[in-house]
């Protein structure tokens, strides 16, 4: 059964650029949202790389966004960003600030995932890497060591880019992890991801090895988890917010120990609107809102966690970092 991805929820978009070899390992990724969709962010940890998640506090002015912007090159990276509005802004896409539809200022928070040592120093994504993923977004949502997964690492092993769905009554939550953490996902006693008990109908298409591998060394202790979570429902900055709460749940199920001091964990969440939550009419009108999102929130923990196992077993090793299919090829027929 397939895994789903994020683009599952109507609307949504995902692309890639990366260059890998000669130098370069690191990439971006944008999560393009369709029109009115609400933003929030949820930031842990205590090294974070973001740009405009004051924005997203529920009591701040701009409700919507239009991308979401996820790219490596440390506090450098931010700079993918800039492209990522500039082809916002030739297709007239923003909050508008004037009467002409070219008079808007597209709205795209970001966060970046620490990857320098995986390429020669000076070679980090720029504004040409939002750019380029802009063009090649799309409903197919590739995964593994692309896009800001590019040269991620988690923990000894390499990270990627994963991404999974779910559907909830008429709704679906999506996500898109890149997996580039301090913390290990993965058992070395038992080959078993952490979040593997949360696989669904044997999505993450391997048979999980029953031995011991031998971990390497950690090459640095500066990483970050970044994703987003999205879902076809209408909600206030403030419950979207909960969405991404919930799936810094999902993350720590997948990486131990997660959010530590080295990590700046950061999940966006979108809500598209293309849904309204129940509703009843009288003084319950509140508690069967709320019981709706609470199963929201706990579906986008699942996906979450979800999509970092598929990141993990997605990726190829990259600048010397072997994947989780070098320590055990046997999970993927091999060896």
């Amino acid at each position: 059964m397939s895994a789903g991805m994020i683009t599952d929820v109507a609307g949504v978009l995902v692309g890639h650029h990366q260059r890998i070899g000669d130098g370069w390992a690191t990439g971006a990724t944008v999560v393009l949202a369709p029109p009115g969709t609400t933003g929030a962010v949820d930031q842990r940890g205590g090294a974070p790389g973001t740009r405009e998640t004051n924005l997203l506090e529920p009591e701040n002015l701009v409700r919507h966004v239009d991308a979401i912007c996820l790219s490596g090159g440390s506090a450098y990276g931010l700079a993918a960003a800039d492209g990522v509005m500039r082809w916002l802004a030739e297709r007239e896409r923003g909050f508008r600030i004037g009467a002409q539809p070219h008079q808007v200022v597209p709205i795209v928070p970001g966060a970046v995932i620490f990857d320098l040592p995986r390429s020669a120093w000076g070679n980090r994504p720029d504004s040409g890497f939002g750019y380029a993923a802009c063009d090649a977004a799309g409903a197919e949502v590739e995964q593994g060591s692309v896009g800001a997964g590019a040269g991620a690492v988690v923990g000894s092993l390499k990270g990627g880019v994963g991404s999974a769905s779910e559907r909830v009554g008429e709704f679906v939550v999506g996500a898109l992890a890149v997996v580039n953490a301090r913390g290990e996902a993965v058992s070395f006693d038992t080959g078993r991801p952490f979040a593997a008990d949360h696989e669904v109908d044997g999505e993450f298409g391997v048979r999980w090895p029953d031995r011991a591998g031998a971990a390497p060394g950690r090459e640095t202790d500066l990483n970050t988890t970044i994703g987003v979570v999205a879902v076809d429902a209408a909600l206030s900055k403030a419950e979207c917010r909960r969405l991404a709460v919930a799936a810094q749940d999902g993350l720590a199920r997948a990486v131990r120990p997660a959010h530590s001091m080295f990590d700046g964990d950061t999940v966006f969440a979108l809500a598209t609107g293309a849904g309204e939550l129940p509703a009843v009419a009288g003084p319950f009108t509140v508690t069967t809102r709320a019981a709706a999102l609470d199963e929201l929130c706990a579906a986008a923990a699942r996906v979450f966690a979800r999509a970092c196992v598929h990141g993990l077993l997605r990726a190829e090793g990259v600048a010397g970092v072997p994947a989780y299919r070098n320590v055990w090829p046997e999970a993927f027929g091999a060896g």
